[in-house]
């Protein structure tokens, strides 16, 4: 069986894809980082690494090696960590990776606050659509809108978000207000994440289902930006709720077939399947479950 010690370097290794830096964190030579993975390599017969001047990359068999080594590591530091600490006092760095949509004020006001109770939480924040891979990124908790394929993580529900059909007055000035959602075509229609400036709405109302190609003159790859191009009278746009609501009371945009909405999509909170949480998550969760977000409706 290899010694976990060089284990543990090798995982150091993979992580900053530098020796030099994995040395530093390790607190050892560089030379003695060196010698422990050609000791790995040699002790399983197998290249785990490939060196370069510039950095070290995995091979395809160091990559399962380090996906298979990660976790286990990561459970063993935990749980040294609650016995050594008692899991007294959240400290330590939280990555949290969270959907554009987040990238707002009430979020951001959300983790000021957070922070704030909790000061010896550094977070390190991902904002992107992208669906990153929590243990290859490295991340502890991410939140997510939409079914989840991924069944190897901790999912919780946090609520759904519904998205209305809107214009702005100024839009629907001389034109033919869409009766039915087939009327949409006919409309210039402001998108999120369209292809060629064309995408598929899927609305319901009761158990009537209907899916309509739609298109117009922009798409855009968050709703902030959405938002803005639907207000200003570019087109028609399927936003959420929460992003206007109070737009809709007070006339800036006007709901277009009331009847008619997105169906449910469901926001989840999502981690890693860890028998030790870190205190710092297990804090985290539960602020974020006890925050009355208005970016998704509670059930």
């Amino acid at each position: 069986m290899a010694n976990l010690d060089d284990v543990l370097i090798f995982v150091k290794v993979a992580q900053f894809e530098s020796i030099s830096r994995a040395a530093r964190s390790l607190g050892m030579p560089i030379s003695t980082v060196s010698r422990r993975l050609s000791v790995l390599e040699s002790k399983l017969g197998v290249s785990l690494l490939r060196r370069t001047t510039r950095r070290v990359t995995l091979t395809a068999q160091g990559r399962e090696y380090f996906n298979q080594c990660r976790e286990p590591l990561t459970l063993l530091e935990e749980a040294e960590r609650v016995l050594t600490l008692g899991q007294k006092t959240p400290a330590g760095m939280l990555r949290i990776s969270v959907p554009v949509i987040l990238g707002q004020e009430p979020f951001l006001n959300f983790l000021s606050g957070f922070l704030k109770a909790q000061p010896r939480i550094q977070i390190d924040l991902f904002i992107t659509n992208l669906f990153l891979d929590l243990v290859a990124e490295n991340i502890d908790v991410a939140i997510r809108f939409g079914e989840l394929q991924d069944s190897s993580v901790v999912a919780t529900r946090l609520g759904m978000s519904i998205r209305y059909v809107v214009a702005a007055p100024e839009y629907l000035k001389g034109r033919k207000l869409p009766v039915e959602p087939a009327d949409l075509k006919l409309h210039d229609c402001v998108m999120l994440n369209a292809r060629n400036n064309e995408a598929d709405w899927d609305l319901v109302y009761g158990r009537k289902k209907a899916r309509i190609r739609v298109s117009g003159p922009i798409s855009s790859r968050d709703f902030n930006s959405v938002s803005t191009f639907v207000y200003r009278a570019h087109g028609i746009g399927l936003l959420p709720s929460t992003y206007c609501d109070e737009a809709l009371a007070s006339g800036g945009l006007i709901r277009l077939l009331p009847k008619w909405a997105s169906p449910q999509i469901p926001v989840f909170v999502v981690y890693s399947n860890r028998k030790f949480l870190p205190l710092r998550l297990n804090v985290f969760l539960n602020a974020l479950a006890a925050w009355k977000s208005p970016l998704w409706i509670r059930e």
